[in-house]
């Protein structure tokens, strides 16, 4: 995964080989990493056979769990630049049919990330559960989202914030694409080795 200008072009990553070698160098099993990341143990062996292709926010879950910064899996932006341009967008390169595009700065320590995802017909979000709050605000199209009993449509214009240690997770039941702004915390690109 990798943070490209929208014109540029780069080779698919192999992130189940990255997610199953620093689990190996750090002699966990399947179970242990599912269990310090939160998500489940047959997800995480499709993930590493290159069968499912975590979203962000389980890359993130993924990288603290294994003691790794979110750049283990994917280039990091080296600049701090404060402005984001449509005209040049940051595109997060995922080998996956969700197109992130970052939104928010690279800063130092920074809390929160603002991204825009363009969510295709039938994609569905494994569920997450983690420290911190979420929004989600539905620019165009319809989503349809679970946090712990209550399970919602959101239409063009509506939002929900809720803290995001609940079981959560939105799919896309439609045949058009839903174009999404989802802001969180803690932010899933800082250290957490450091933290």
């Amino acid at each position: 995964m990798s943070f490209l200008k929208q014109d540029q072009k780069a080779p698919k990553p192999a992130i189940g080989g990255r997610i199953k070698s620093r689990r190996q160098e750090l002699g966990m099993t399947l179970q242990a990493v599912a269990e310090a990341s939160g998500l489940s143990a047959p997800f995480l062996s499709q993930a590493e056979r290159n069968q499912t292709v975590p979203s962000l926010v389980s890359l993130a879950s993924l990288a603290r769990a294994l003691g790794v910064d979110i750049g283990y899996f994917m280039e990091m932006p080296k600049d701090e630049n404060i402005v984001s341009r449509a005209s040049s967008p940051e595109l997060i390169e995922l080998d996956s049919p969700v197109v992130y595009h970052q939104l928010s700065s690279m800063l130092p320590d920074q809390k929160m990330d603002a991204i825009l995802m363009i969510i295709p017909p039938g994609h569905r979000f494994p569920i997450d559960q983690r420290d911190g709050e979420d929004f989600l605000y539905v620019i165009d199209g319809e989503l349809m989202s679970q946090v712990g009993e209550l399970r919602t449509v959101l239409r063009a214009g509506d939002s929900m914030h809720f803290r995001s240690q609940a079981p959560h997770s939105a799919w896309n039941e439609t045949k058009v694409d839903v174009k999404l702004l989802y802001v969180g915390t803690p932010s899933i690109f800082r250290n957490p080795v450091n933290q």
